[in-house]
């Protein structure tokens, strides 16, 4: 198999250029956990030593975040403006350890006028277990599908949030919507947090990391439920635009689904995330595990 060569800056090639078995270049990553302090305590030694780990979890926004690096290489901007990824997390990093990710091209369809290509992903722990496997794909040729934001009707957030159980996640029919306004520093410190150092998410033209996007979903749920810890286990994101500096990022969502899995309460949630009132910027199908079972005492 050959090897395909990338530019960090720009697109090595158009996305119908690449032939499927193509590598992209291994990526090897210090992971770390950005989120010690934050509310969801499953970044916290002590508490997710309590439920089975042997440290904080690093979390799952960063670890896409760390991945995305990959498709954006292979594509450059067009990926952020109407890509697609679907990741799921099947073993837990720590703080300090080596995340090794590559991709290679497993599909190609269509031709130079119409198709699509995909990419896929994975990354191991320092121990070679695949930790976290992506998908992410780029058509090209024809209208993308987006969202209608009439379908994600806005909310303020709760005053009382709703208990973390299937009839307290039942019981919300549309979530309250965090807001974001975006800085050009923000962009960039994101970028920065992840040790990224794609140009596109600097300067006047710089636009929002998918990281930082998907950030937003966590806090979907986090902000409209009294979780405990939690954890984020797999999310489908569908890219319709750029978020730039001076955006104003509405999440909008509902509870798609909540439902028991190995002792455990999961929930999906269907979100949307739009700028300025109106601008579909992705559409997110989130997981989450917002019940974990606590081990018993020795």
């Amino acid at each position: 198999m050959r090897e395909l060569r990338v530019r960090l800056v720009a697109p090595a090639t158009e996305p119908h250029d690449l032939a499927p078995g193509a590598r992209l270049p291994e990526q090897r990553i210090r992971v770390r956990n950005l989120f010690r302090d934050a509310a969801n305590r499953i970044h916290d030694d002590v508490v997710a030593r309590q439920h089975g780990f042997d440290g904080a979890l690093v979390a799952g926004v960063t670890i896409y975040g760390y991945l995305t690096r990959l498709p954006v290489l292979a594509w450059g901007p067009d990926w952020l403006r109407r890509g697609t990824a679907s990741i799921r997390f099947l073993r837990p990093l720590y703080d300090g350890e080596t995340l090794a990710s590559g991709g290679r091209v497993a599909a190609r369809s269509g031709n130079d006028s119409a198709g699509e290509s995909v990419i896929e992903i994975e990354g191991r722990t320092p121990r070679g277990e695949v930790a976290v496997a992506m998908t992410a794909g780029l058509a090209w040729g024809a209208p993308g599908i987006v969202s209608d934001p009439g379908g994600y009707p806005p909310r303020p957030l709760p005053a009382l949030l709703a208990p973390a159980t299937a009839a307290g996640l039942a019981s919300v029919e549309v979530l309250g919507t965090p807001l974001l306004d975006l800085e050009g520093t923000a962009l960039a410190q994101a970028a920065d947090d992840l040790e990224d150092p794609a140009p596109c998410y600097r300067g006047a033209e710089g636009v929002a990391h998918p990281g930082l996007l998907l950030r937003q979903a966590n806090r979907a749920l986090a902000e409209n439920v009294a979780l405990g810890p939690w954890i984020h286990v797999a999310s489908d994101v569908a890219h319709h635009d750029v978020a730039r500096a001076g955006d104003q990022l509405e999440t909008r969502g509902r509870v798609a689904r909540v439902y028991e899995k190995k002792g455990r309460g999961w929930v999906d949630l269907d979100v949307l995330i739009v700028a300025n009132g109106g601008r579909p910027i992705a559409r997110i199908h989130h997981t989450a595990i917002y019940r974990m079972s606590v081990l018993p005492e020795a």
